[in-house]
């Protein structure tokens, strides 16, 4: 008997805290600022992929001016739509370029992303499902942007581009990690 009177002071002592325990936590993090559930819903989109390049800018009074360059103009539609639904959101200014259709850009895109994945120390960029390195090809000019962890990469990723056959010029926006 003394056992289980013991387990239930305990109980009622645990119940006691939990509620002190949960007001010190403050909010949760599962709620997220504006930036955080922007960014989460543009990753997931479908069809997102290396070739495409999105930012945002997220305003105080709710505003979000969606940025960058896709191949899709799906993809630029959904972004806008995907933004919408975001708790917090008042209103969309819609900046994203939407790239030119063109073979010759997509071989070039094709071409590129090879060339960098081939290259010996790049290929981690491209693992997993969001790639730290994009290419944006625009009418034969090739964009580089993103993150990588040294300024060796970043000048291995511009050099490997610089030699994909029908590349006019590369212009490298990497940039390197902050540790």
């Amino acid at each position: 008997m003394r056992i289980r009177k013991n387990s239930w002071l305990a109980a009622a002592a645990l119940l006691a805290a939990l509620p002190a325990t949960t007001l010190l936590a403050g909010p949760t993090k599962s709620a997220g600022s504006i930036e955080d559930r922007v960014r989460h819903e543009l990753v997931i989109m479908p069809f997102y992929n290396v070739f495409d390049d999105l930012s945002f800018r997220v305003d105080s009074d709710g505003t979000v001016t969606l940025l960058g360059a896709v191949t899709d103009p799906y993809l630029k539609w959904e972004a806008e739509k995907t933004v919408k639904g975001v708790a917090g959101v008042t209103r969309i200014d819609d900046q994203i370029e939407v790239l030119p259709l063109s073979p010759f850009d997509n071989q070039i895109r094709i071409r590129t992303y090879r060339a960098l994945v081939r290259t010996s120390s790049l290929y981690r960029y491209f693992m997993g499902t969001q790639p730290s390195i994009r290419i944006i090809v625009k009418n034969g000019h090739v964009m580089l942007d993103g993150v990588v962890s040294n300024n060796m990469d970043s000048q291995l990723a511009y050099m490997a581009a610089n030699q994909v056959p029908g590349v006019f010029s590369v212009t490298n926006n990497l940039h390197t990690e902050i540790k």
